[in-house]
């Protein structure tokens, strides 16, 4: 009797077990919204470097990102969600370029950030010499490994990336300036372009042709690593198309943002993100179909403004984008969610195979 007690509790102990394996899994909450934290990484434009009654030195309360002083993506934001108040950390280091990336993205992981903004690859444009700019798949690679950290540190937040504004176009405009031409000679500044600034020699009219070529090229990699995620949104090159005017760079040092630069930045940036006014998450479906070995799953997704992609995640693995058609195991729980283009995520659905 006690034998036939205890085989019949094994039996239910593992159709229970069964059970608990195949149970979808829990939903988790759609974020939606304005964020209620910002992180910003990057180098010294992000550091609103020599804009400071003291020269020289770093002034982040300027910031186009997360500043205080100007009208910011902080300031923007915590007009209307003050939730977000005092919830802001700048981890742009000057000096920094894409190499530095990832320690900076560990630090906003760290920080539980809501929304990171990254504007980085100046100083690998702007080295001692143009050998010395960062060749463009290290670019890439650094960059696509400081994304994965951030997207797999902090799955919900959203990430802006700023295009690499047109350094050529700090040359043109100060080019002919005696104060600059003595002040970039002097400091040593961006020589790969702006070495022999009132030259129209052959070799190095060809040299800032390339140089800014690399620039273009940079933001076509930031363009594309940032596509690979549905919460990532780049600015469409809305930084490197801007056109600043002198009163926009600081007469300090002729190459970083003045004050009104960093307003003229922040604004520009602002037009360039997601949509914080848009409080309407995407809605998904799914249809099923029997497949060898567990169920054909293919999902799709609406919303009112577009959709961005939508993400899956097999088992306990991590999110992945989705790219089609899923065939899920037998017993294998698949959780998907939608994010639209603004970074709304609806709350989490499952099936089991």
């Amino acid at each position: 009797m006690k034998a036939r007690v205890s085989l019949a509790s094994a039996f239910a102990a593992l159709a229970a077990a069964a059970l608990v394996a195949a149970a979808p899994a829990l939903a988790e909450p759609a974020v939606v919204g304005p964020p209620s934290s910002i992180a910003s990484t990057g180098d010294s434009i992000t550091r609103a470097f020599n804009t400071c009654w003291f020269p020289y030195v770093d002034c982040p309360s300027n910031s186009w990102s997360t500043g205080t002083a100007t009208w910011t993506h902080y300031r923007r934001i915590l007009a209307t969600n003050p939730a977000i108040s005092g919830r802001t950390s700048n981890h742009a280091v000057t000096g920094a370029d894409m190499a530095d990336l990832g320690g900076q993205v560990q630090a906003a992981v760290a920080r539980g950030a809501a929304y990171v903004t990254i504007l980085m690859g100046a100083n690998d444009v702007c080295a001692a010499s143009e050998a010395s700019m960062t060749p463009t798949a290290t670019f890439r690679a650094q960059l696509e490994q400081s994304l994965a950290t951030l997207s797999t540190g902090l799955p919900d937040a959203r990430i802006f990336v700023s295009s690499i504004p047109d350094i050529y176009q700090l040359f043109s405009i100060y080019r002919y300036n005696l104060g600059a031409v003595s002040v970039w000679s002097a400091a040593g500044i961006c020589q790969s372009m702006l070495a022999n600034p009132l030259s129209n020699a052959q070799a190095d009219v060809d040299r800032r042709s390339r140089v800014r070529q690399r620039n273009i090229d940079y933001n076509t990699q930031l363009a594309a690593v940032c596509a690979l995620y549905v919460h990532c949104r780049f600015d469409g090159n809305a930084g490197f198309n801007t056109a600043f005017v002198r009163a926009d760079v600081t007469t300090r040092d002729y190459f970083h943002p003045s004050v009104a630069g960093q307003t003229k930045l922040a604004g520009v940036s602002w037009s360039a993100t997601f949509d914080f006014r848009d409080v309407t998450g995407p809605s998904s479906f799914a249809t099923t179909a029997p497949a060898p070995g567990g169920t054909l799953v293919t999902l799709a997704a609406t919303d009112n403004a577009a959709v961005a992609g939508i993400e899956i995640r097999l088992g306990t693995a991590g999110w992945a984008r989705y790219t089609g058609p899923v065939t899920v195991t037998s017993g294998v729980s698949l959780t998907w969610r939608a994010v639209d283009v603004n970074g709304n995520s609806e709350a989490t659905k499952s099936v089991v195979g």
